[in-house]
């Protein structure tokens, strides 16, 4: 009986991340939220050294990429080719980057 206990608990359990269980933000900013995904998933080819535009090494390039480029429906996978390259980001970070500019993208 004991073994087929153990055995449910290991089949019954999801591959989510953390992230993607708990990457819910309610009012994300710049500073908090945004800044840390774009390094993690941008800042490789999108800066002044690598030469892939659009630069995204501030505030202001971040949001002026998303309000006059096409980061966004990028990231999303609704215009060009999936950014990053990679593969998509988790819907949790897409969540906070869309949510980040409905609310008017807040720096601090």
């Amino acid at each position: 009986m004991i073994a087929i206990t153990i055995g449910s608990i290991f089949i019954s359990c999801e591959s989510n991340t953390y992230e993607e269980i708990a990457g819910v933000v309610d009012n994300p900013t710049y500073d908090a939220n945004v800044k840390g995904i774009i390094a993690d998933k941008c800042l490789s080819c999108h800066n002044a050294v690598y030469n892939q535009t659009p630069f995204l090494e501030s505030y202001e390039m971040v949001k002026d990429a998303c309000e006059n480029g096409s980061v966004l429906c990028r990231i999303d996978g609704t215009c060009g080719a999936i950014m990053p390259t990679s593969g998509r980001m988790p819907q949790a970070r897409v969540n906070i980057l869309q949510d980040w500019a409905l609310q008017g993208y807040i720096e601090h």
